[in-house]
């Protein structure tokens, strides 16, 4: 698991994470039944206040998301069906969410499509 965080970005560190949290999951890269690292693990990861991650995981459930049980910590829940109907909506979370991990691997843009290209014929082929 993966996460990208810009302190510096007009987007607020609470929102990059939570969004990259509820891409992985829709997208299913995390899948159901996934346990999440607990709040103070993920905010040492991340150089982040635990209270920023709390806030992520509060959001996430509300969201029907994830599910925080005392004891058993936070795990994946079933996606909401209104998270799966808009099959675009998906496919941009991916490109996001592939976007962003072909940067920080420092790969061109030409490299990752290529990437791509080469996943799409395989599964084409």
């Amino acid at each position: 698991m993966i996460i990208d965080v810009d302190p510096s970005g007009a987007v607020p560190v609470y929102e990059q994470v939570r969004t990259q949290l509820a891409e992985m999951i829709v997208m299913g890269a995390l899948p159901q039944g996934f346990r999440l690292p607990t709040i103070r693990q993920l905010a040492a990861d991340l150089a982040l206040a635990p209270g920023t991650i709390a806030r992520v995981y509060r959001e996430l459930e509300a969201e029907g998301l994830v599910v925080s049980r005392v004891r058993h910590g936070t795990v994946v829940a079933a996606v909401p069906e209104r998270h799966l109907a808009d099959p675009t909506t998906a496919v941009e979370a991916a490109a996001r969410t592939y976007a962003g991990a072909s940067r920080r691997l420092n790969l061109s843009l030409d490299d990752a499509v290529a990437a791509l290209r080469e996943q799409w014929a395989q599964l084409s082929g």
